[in-house]
This record gives C-alpha cells, sequence and structure tokens, in this order.
C-alpha cells in the first residue's frame, strides 16, 4: 500500500506543533518528519481523507499553518528518510532505543533495536520517553503486562529486558501489528504474545502492569477495559495527552477504582502512573 506525505508550513511554537501532529495522529497519521521548510506527516492510501486535514487546519489554533502539498510516495522511500535523520534516544543512561543501522552499545543496561517503519514508537516522542522512564523504576520481574497501543512493540520489549513473564502486545494497526513482529525478532525475543485489535481484544486475561501510551480520548474511552483486566494492586502507566488533560485522567481513573501515584511532565506531554 502507497504511503502518502503531506507538507505543512512549520508550526510556530512546540506546542502548536504537538497539537497539530497528535490531531493528525487521530485522523490516521502514522509518522512525523521536520525538516528546515517543512513538516511532513505520513498516512497510509486508505487512511488519506483531504477534507479531514483541511477542516483540522481551519480550526483557530492552526492558524497561519498551510498544506503545502500531498504526495504519494513508495514505502521504501519513507525508510530512507528516516534513516537519515533518526538518532538513538538515551533515557536515565539506562536504556538507548537505536535503530539497526546504529552499532550496539554494551555500556547501556538496556540497548534496544527498533525500526519503526510507519509505526509509532521509537522513544524520541516525550511519551515513550517519559513511560520507558517510570518503567526503569518499577519491578516487572516474574509480572503479566499488556502493551495497549504498542506501536513499534519498544515498550513490550523493555519490559521482557525488565524480567517480565507473559507481555502482550495489542495495536489496531495493521502497519504496527507486523512492525512488532520485526522489533521482537531484532531484540532476540521470542514470547512477546502480538494482536492485532483495540481494547475489546484483551478479552477476560488480568494483568500485574498495563501500559498505554495512545490519546487523551482513546484513553478516557478504553480505560475501563483496561481496569477490568488488572488484578488488585496493578499498575498502570498512561501517556499520550497534555499537561492541561491530566485532571480528567485523573478523575475517570478515581471514578474506576485507580489511585494516582505520580506523573512526569517534559514539553506539555505527561506520562502518569496510577494502581488499582
Amino acid at each position: 500500500m502507497k504511503t502518502i506525505e503531506y507538507s505543512f508550513t512549520l508550526p510556530t511554537s512546540d506546542i502548536q506543533h504537538d497539537m497539530l501532529t497528535t490531531m493528525l495522529g487521530e485522523l490516521g497519521f502514522d509518522s512525523f518528519m521536520d525538516d528546515d521548510m517543512a513538516l511532513k506527516a505520513y498516512c497510509t492510501e486508505d487512511q488519506r481523507d483531504d477534507n479531514a486535514v483541511a477542516d483540522l487546519l481551519l480550526m483557530d489554533a492552526f492558524k497561519g499553518i498551510h498544506l503545502l502539498g500531498v504526495e504519494e510516495m513508495p514505502d521504501k522511500d519513507w525508510n530512507e528518510v528516516w534513516e537519515a535523520s533518526y538518532q538513538p534516544v538515551i533515557v536515565n543512561e539506562r536504556c538507548r532505543v537505536r535503530a539497526p543501522f546504529h552499532e550496539p552499545d554494551p555500556s547501556y543496561e538496556f540497548d534496544l533495536v527498533i525500526e519503526p517503519k510507519m509505526s509509532f514508537g521509537t522513544a524520541n516522542h516525550e511519551t515513550t520517553a517519559q513511560i520507558i522512564q517510570l518503567m526503569l523504576e518499577t519491578d516487572f520481574q516474574g509480572k503479566e503486562v499488556l502493551d495497549m497501543g504498542s506501536g513499534t512493540a519498544v515498550l513490550a520489549i523493555l519490559a521482557k529486558k525488565l524480567g517480565a513473564a507473559r507481555t502482550v502486545a495489542i495495536d489496531n494497526d495493521e502497519w504496527a501489528y507486523n512492525n512488532a513482529f520485526t522489533n521482537v525478532a531484532l531484540n532476540s525475543i521470542e514470547d512477546i504474545e502480538i494482536v492485532l485489535g483495540d481494547a475489546h481484544a484483551i478479552g477476560d486475561a488480568l494483568y500485574d502492569i498495563i501500559l498505554a501510551n495512545i490519546n487523551r480520548n482513546i484513553l478516557l474511552r478504553d480505560m475501563h477495559c483496561y481496569v477490568d483486566a488488572m488484578r488488585p494492586q496493578a499498575r498502570i502507566f498512561f501517556s499520550g495527552f497534555y499537561e492541561e488533560d491530566l485532571e480528567s485522567i485523573k478523575e475517570e481513573a478515581q471514578r474506576l477504582g485507580l489511585n494516582y501515584v505520580c506523573h512526569l511532565a517534559r514539553n506539555k506531554w505527561v506520562a502518569a502512573e496510577f494502581e488499582k
């Protein structure tokens, strides 16, 4: 399936940039890249909706941002662009997330290899990096883990490296689903269960830790499904939303019987931890 590249004038602030990429993500865009002249956003051909993008740019929050062009491009072109710009990400000097074309570095306790293709989750974004930071401070030994909205499966892979037992990665995007198998193999892990589906795919399984790096609207919509899948004293990590959304996340979590533990914030993005 072809990849569609949209080029936009550069946002005027980090907040406007993050708002735009988040809302484009809700329209089906999978990946983003900045260059000196434009913000580029990528979606698959079946997700293309020019009218929805035009309506989005009419919002006051995106005043001054214009669509510069739309171009069809082969999938391999995206990988070439990404390889030219991607740099390893280091979290807490313990975990390094790198691409296959970067050399291994044994000085890091966890040196994860991720080839994202069109999937979200390289740790370049604050949401992924902050959940990784919280994970590094959590005991995963022997715990059963669900990575909900798993993208590249980077969080599920780290969970296994941290000693998790049964680990399940669920994503409703076919690109992410297929990409997860690639990344699990790159990290020499064989026992992550990868599932194509949404919150309904959780079924009756119960978990000790749930990782949910998605977005505010889906978290609020599906939180009850996650809570139903948590054992007593289980922990859940939410991310993919802004600081101003934390209160609504807290309110829904409390309504469902979760207790707030802590949160991290960077560039207005939040990762929050709760306990059942």
